[in-house]
């Protein structure tokens, strides 16, 4: 997959893309991130991106020029095109793996108090927001986008089973997890993660989970309820127990 994201503050994005999962399915050629900065596109002397609003209003809004000679540039038309903003649809494990089947996605960030609206018309971009707050720019919000949608494509994280297993996405939060020693501070590892028993372990972890959800994300206990058709015999027994319990 290959990401192109527009943007005032590439220097952002380095230290992020150049470490950790990213870094290596960059490496690995899996991943291919193009930091293209809107400002080599402006024609003025300066490098103006900004003026103000028409209509009034707070702040600087980017303008309409360098927006479009740099989406130009990467030839962003019949591409996924996506604007980070908070009055978008939010991200969420449906959006991030639709967006994972891209072969080229197009990001753009924006920054001060918005981007002119006929940067979005004219180029049909989805807005996509990261939650109900606002940021300083586009770029942090486009970070937690590359890395969720990164997480989604086949090798990334070398076990296929990971990022559909792990916490959320398995409708389900996380259970707990230890590592050595098995004591620590007078606090032992649960004795069922070191006996061996992959049947027992894997029911404990299920029993563990469906009390977190329950107690931290009863939205998400109450789907899960709803959709335990594909649960073996012990597991709905496990369910009806936690459903049960007040």
């Amino acid at each position: 997959m290959k990401m192109n994201v527009l943007t005032l503050f590439p220097e952002m994005f380095v230290p992020v893309i150049g470490s950790s999962i990213l870094g290596r399915a960059i490496g690995n050629g899996l991943l291919e991130i193009d930091l293209i900065n809107i400002r080599d596109f402006t024609v003025d002397k300066h490098r103006k991106v900004d003026d103000y609003p028409f209509g009034g209003g707070a702040g600087m809004v980017m303008m309409a020029d360098p927006a479009f000679r740099a989406l130009e540039a990467v030839e962003a038309k019949g591409k996924k095109l996506l604007y980070m903003s908070p009055r978008g649809s939010v991200l969420d494990y449906p959006k991030v793996l639709e967006l994972s089947q891209e072969q080229e996605i197009v990001v753009l960030c924006g920054h001060y108090e918005g981007v002119d609206e006929r940067i979005l018309t004219y180029w049909d971009m989805e807005e996509i927001s990261i939650g109900d707050y606002i940021l300083t720019g586009g770029e942090l919000a486009a970070m937690v986008m590359i890395d969720a949608v990164a997480r989604m494509i086949p090798d990334v994280l070398g076990d296929e089973t990971s990022a559909s297993e792990e916490s959320i996405y398995s409708g389900l939060l996380e259970y707990p997890q230890y590592t050595k020693p098995r004591e620590y501070r007078d606090m032992k590892v649960p004795e069922v993660l070191v006996n061996g028993n992959h049947e027992l372990i894997h029911l404990w972890k299920f029993e563990q989970s469906l009390v977190l959800t329950k107690e931290k994300r009863p939205d998400l206990f109450e789907k899960f309820v709803e959709m335990h058709e594909t649960l073996s015999k012990k597991e709905k027994k496990i369910l009806e127990k936690i459903i049960a319990h007040v």
